[in-house]
Formats: structure tokens, sequence, C-alpha cells
């Protein structure tokens, strides 16, 4: 059947395929039947990947795809295929790992050139439209590729086959099991610590990026009794994070990366996922130190989310932009987020010196004649509070153009969010977090499953896209944190479906699984989802997740299929485990799994104590669970076993074996204590 003429994205469900439907381009959706009408018309297909937030996207948009020019050259010589790597992660995964193989660097947009059957044979990311500074026109690119296709047919055939045969090599082979090591972190978490940078934190260079898989090796060997100066190298950049221009301290959260080498300059886009995780280093960094910063950023960011990130379901949103229009009405990089010296002054009046002084605010400005506010500097170190100040200047900000936001709900992103805001909830008590993690559970349980089937994506009313190990994973683990804070035994019987879906939809028979699901017809490789990129990949998330599962419900049949899984993963990274940070922090808690709950409620004497005494010694493999009643723990759990006859009381289990139990934080301690020196000696 053909395909109608012109620009087909306008009932897309993405928001960024949205921002395209007035393109003279003709753009498709990835679809079998845009594949088939390449195939009809004998032409390459083009493909463009991006996301709504994309700063460079956007740029390639106005410059070449909103040009009729251009447009033309695109629908007479290609079909033209538009992808939201957002909604569609394993198609940017697969195309991504094959710009790699080409030896270009990765980035967005991702502009890749197929054959009718879907195999890359050329690519890059941002093309200006016409050439200039070293980089080929659009255009030129267009030209050069219809050229060789029809002059060069045979090679090109025989390139993207190649490139098939790679990536099915280095993306889907699976390999054979083997044992867990118990000292992989030691062995990884020194490399990683050598390469940080210890005067302004994070990885050396730039630009910045938070690294949080890499930072969570890091603080998995340096909690609670690990090398000093790991401990202060994820400190140290915890701080920056929070200290920061990448940091937006008016209205809370974290952007996306600093373009800098001192987390000054952001790239202004905002996203769930480096949030979600950066609320959890948060939590860790809190515990370890009972820093007022931790706390107030902790405060800052669920308040970023309650204003600005909640859907109309109370799920969260996917992204805000990182342009806006400025007060001339131009579309600008940041433009919502900066300030001039003249403006604070005078919303601020007398209070505006001492506030100017601490966010480094001047007359020059810092970036572009104005300034991003940031405390990196000796007279802003300081953990003083300007929340008045603040306050007022969020306010006036809100009569500003706002960035546009990606409203779009996916199962992972949210995933990671709720077991972020369910850890909130358990260490400090905190009511706000425990009710948005729940309200986005819910949402996502009853709007994006079907059949007992999860679904990837969902906006205004749609669901859309199979589920993928990611969104598995992350659910998976949303919902036993959610348990280890309630009680609530539910949330442990949806886990266990998801865990029997998952592996319905996505085991391979051995154990493991495959990112896509095995009826996803529409792509040319089923990837492993080993590779981690600003999240954990679909392997990572998936081992996490079992293991939590088989720590909370303590069954056999879940510590079985939560090893089986692990020790597929820890075969396939055998030789480079330093190419999946995230896998190694999840094999770690398979080695080093520990189990405790803490009995009783605030009412009772001593209970608060034990509860802070568990938040000081910050183990990242031990499931807290706080328990109102024992007899809410799961009945296959080794912990319910244990007879409680006065509260509060702890049980703590490791090694598998559980403790009597206790009823003072003294004693737990001492629990805790035994339980550290049965770790792994480390390892240089």
């Amino acid at each position: 059947m053909a395909q109608p003429e012109g620009n087909q994205l306008a009932n897309a469900l993405s928001p960024y395929l949205q921002q395209h439907k007035d393109n003279p381009v003709h753009w498709r959706e990835w679809s079998k039947a845009a594949l088939d009408e390449a195939k009809a018309r004998d032409c390459p297909i083009l493909l463009s990947v991006g996301y709504a937030a994309c700063h460079w996207c956007h740029v390639m948009a106005h410059e070449s795809f909103e040009d009729e020019e251009i447009a033309a050259l695109m629908n007479r010589h290609f079909v033209n295929i538009k992808v939201d790597r957002e909604e569609r992660p394993d198609l940017d995964h697969l195309y991504m790992a094959a710009l790699h193989a080409m030896g270009e660097q990765g980035g967005w947009p991702m502009t890749m050139f197929l054959t009718p059957d879907g195999e890359p044979f050329w690519g890059g990311t941002y093309f200006p439209k016409r050439s200039g500074f070293g980089r080929p026109g659009f255009a030129d690119v267009l030209v050069s590729i219809d050229k060789a296709w029809r002059e060069q047919r045979d090679e090109i055939l025989k390139t993207g086959g190649a490139i098939k045969d790679h990536l099915g090599t280095a993306l889907a082979s699976g390999s054979g099991p083997a044992g867990v090591p118990d000292d992989l972190i030691a062995r990884l978490a020194p490399r990683i610590a050598e390469a940080l940078d210890m005067e302004r934190g994070g990885l050396r260079g730039a630009p910045k990026f938070p690294n949080a898989p890499y930072l969570e090796v890091v603080a998995r060997s340096a909690f609670p009794d690990g090398p000093r100066d790991h401990q202060t190298g994820f400190l140290l950049t915890l701080t920056a994070l929070c200290n920061g221009g990448i940091y937006d301290h008016v209205g809370g959260g974290l952007h996306r990366y600093s373009t800098d080498d001192r987390w000054l300059v952001p790239h202004f886009e905002k996203m769930l996922y480096d949030n979600a995780q950066f609320l959890r280093h948060l939590v860790w960094g809190w515990r370890a130190t009972g820093r007022n910063l931790f706390r107030r950023r902790i405060d800052e960011t669920i308040g970023w989310l309650k204003r600005e990130m909640l859907n109309e379901g109370r799920a969260f949103a996917a992204s805000l932009d990182a342009d806006s229009r400025d007060a001339e009405d131009h579309l600008e990089e940041g433009a919502f987020y900066v300030w001039r010296e003249a403006e604070i002054r005078s919303l601020l009046g007398a209070r505006a010196d001492d506030f100017i002084r601490a966010y480094g605010v001047t007359k020059r400005g810092n970036w572009e004649g104005k300034s991003i506010l940031h405390r990196l500097h000796p007279e802003g170190g300081g953990e003083e509070a300007f929340t008045l100040e603040l306050g007022t200047l969020r306010v006036a900000r809100e009569a500003r153009a706002r960035p546009g936001r990606d409203d779009k709900v996916l199962a992972d992103w949210n995933g990671l969010m709720i077991r972020a805001l369910a850890e909130v909830a358990s260490a400090l008590d905190h009511a706000d977090a425990l009710v948005l993690a729940e309200d986005a559970y819910a949402f996502v349980m009853d709007q994006m499953v079907s059949d007992g089937r999860l679904l990837h994506a969902w906006r205004q009313g749609r669901a859309s896209g199979l589920a993928l190990t990611t969104d598995y994973g992350a659910m998976i683990a949303a919902a036993v944190s959610l348990f280890a804070v309630t009680g609530q035994a539910a949330y442990l019987e949806d886990a266990e479906k998801l865990a029997t879906s998952l592996e319905r939809w996505h085991g391979d028979g051995e154990g493991s699984h495959f990112l896509t699901a095995h009826d996803a017809s529409d792509i040319i490789v089923r990837p492993r989802g080993d590779h981690d990129d600003a999240i954990p990949g679909g392997t990572a998330l998936v081992v996490e997740a079992l293991g939590m599962l088989a720590q909370a419900m303590g069954s056999p049949s879940a510590h079985e299929r939560a090893r089986r899984a692990g020790e597929a993963a820890a075969g396939r990274i055998a030789s480079s485990p330093g190419a999946g940070p995230a896998i190694v922090s999840a094999l770690d808690r398979l080695a080093h799994a520990s189990e405790l709950a803490v009995i009783g409620s605030p009412a009772d004497e001593g209970y608060l104590e034990m509860v802070s005494q568990a938040n000081r010694w910050l183990d990242l493999n031990r499931v807290d669970m706080r328990i109102a009643d024992p007899k809410n723990l799961p009945d296959g759990a080794p912990l319910a076993a244990m007879r409680v006859d006065r509260q509060p009381a702890a049980l703590f289990c490791f090694d598998r074996a559980c403790m009597a139990p206790v009823h003072t934080a003294d004693d737990l301690e001492e629990l805790f204590s035994r339980a550290s020196a049965w770790r792994a000696p480390e390892v240089s």
C-alpha cells in the first residue's frame, strides 16, 4: 500500500516529532510501511534522531528542515524518517553504535543514511546548511549520498551489511555465564577515582557531565568505611553540582551538563533522569554527612518537580528545553535562567548586595553579558540560605517565556524518579516525596500496562511503544523501593508480575535478556542493553532490580532468577568491566546484599535512633525496610522467620544469615560493623 504524500507527523505521540509536523520535509515515523516505501522507491532512508530538549536539533531544524530548498532535496532522493530518541531508545542505541563503528563521534541530532532494509552505511550528527568551519554542508551531503547510491550501490550495500554484522556481534551476542566476582567494585573504583578532578569534582576536562553510573561505583567503594579519597571525590563532586551553575539555584533541579570544566555554564536543558540520579546521590551525601546543603537541594529539587514536571495524571514529564524566548522574542539558549545585575538589584533592593556577592553576579556577567547564578567562588561557598531572595527571583522569573516542556511520560525515567523519591521518603521521612512517588507509580501501572505488559511511553491519553528492559528494570526497582518504605505487600506483588512479564517478552531462555521484546519486528538487531549512557543500560537496571526483588522477597526462585541474570551479565563484561559501570554496581549488590527491617513506629522509644543509625551507615547494597508490623514481611523472606517479642526492633541479614533482633542503635551499629568486615578487602 502506497504511503500518503507529505509530512505525516501531525498525529505523532512525541512532542519532538510534533515540533516537525509543519516542516516541508515529507517526514514519516519509523515503521515497516516507511521501510517498504524506501524499497518501492528504490532509494535510501534518511534517518534523523533527536529529542525535544536538544538545542542543536532545533538549530538544524531551523536551518535545514524548515528550508524549502533542502526539503526538496530530501523529498526527491530519500524516504525521511524522524525518530524521538526517548520514544525509541532501542533505535537510537543501535544507530548510535553504528555511528561509533564508522569512527564518528556520537551526539544529537544524529543523521544516518540507511539502505531500504534499515542497514546503516553513512552518518554524522549536526550538519550546517552550507559548508563551513571544516564541516560539509547538509545540501552537499544529500547530493553526494544520492550520487553514491546511484553509482556505487554494490559498495554501499556491502558496507551496510558489514556494519549490521558488526552490530550483531557487538550488541547482541551472548557469552558463557561467569561467577559474580566479589571484588569488582574494589578493582574498578580506583581506576575511576584516578580520573576524578580532585579540585573541582567530576571527571577531569570539559564538558563535565554528572556521569552518575561512574559516580555510583565510587560511592559504593567509599561508603560506609571505604577509602577516604573515594569519599572525598564523591562528596566533592556532589558539592560542586550543588553549588555550580549546572544547578538551577532559583527554581531547583539540575541541568544536563556543564560546557566548561568548573560546572559554571550549563547546557540548559533539564532531564528527568538526571534529576532522579541527582536526588539519590543527594540522599547518599546527606546520610553520610548530615550536611544541610544536601538536604536543601533535595527539598528544592522536589519543589521543582511539583511545580514544573507533573503532568495531569501526576506522573513526570520527560524534560524541559534549553531554549526559550528572550525579552526581544528571540529564541535563545538559557534565556529563562540567566540574570542581569540591574534586574536583581531592582528586585531585591537593600538585600541585593549580599546576594550578588554570594551568587557571583557582576555587571559584565559571566556568560554572554548576563550572569549564571552559582556559588563556586570563595565568597559563595558558604551554606547560608537566601530563601527569601531566591523566592523573589522565582516569582519574577515566572513572567518570562518558559522553556518548552516535553510532557510525554516514559516508564523507565518515571521508574528512576519513583525509586529516588521513595529513598528520599525513607531516609528523611519526607511526606511530599512519598506522595509524588506513589502517585507517579499508580499512573504508570494504571495507564501504561496492557494485558499485564508494560508499555514505554504515554502522552495525552495515548500509550505507545513496547517496553524495553530499561522500563521493566526501573519499574521493578521502583516497586521494591515503595514496598521498603511503606510495607505494603501490593508493591511486591506488582514487582513479581513485572518480573514475570520481563522474562516472557525479553528473556533469552538462559537467564539473560534482550533490550527489545521478542516480537519487536522493526529493528535489524536486538541489542542486549549492556551499554550505559547517562543512565544505566537495560542489563544493569534488570540485574539491579531482580537483585532488589530477591532481597525483599527472600524466596529461592527470586534469588535464582537474579543469580542467572547476574552471571550472564558478568560473563559478557568480564574482559572490560570499565565499559559497564552500572552492571558492576548491580553485580556488587548480588555479591554483597544485605537486608534490614526496622520494626515499629516513631512513637516507640528508640525507633528514631535506630533509623538514624541505619541512615548514617550508608551501604548501597542494603535494602532498608520500614515495617510497622512484622506480619507485613513477605512470607518467604528470611527476616519473616525472626521472632520479634518487643518493638522497636531491627532485623538484619547479611551473607545469607540473619542476626538475632536488636533493640538499640548501638547494637545495630555493631551488626553493621560485622557486615562491613565480611566484605571483600580492597585491592589495587
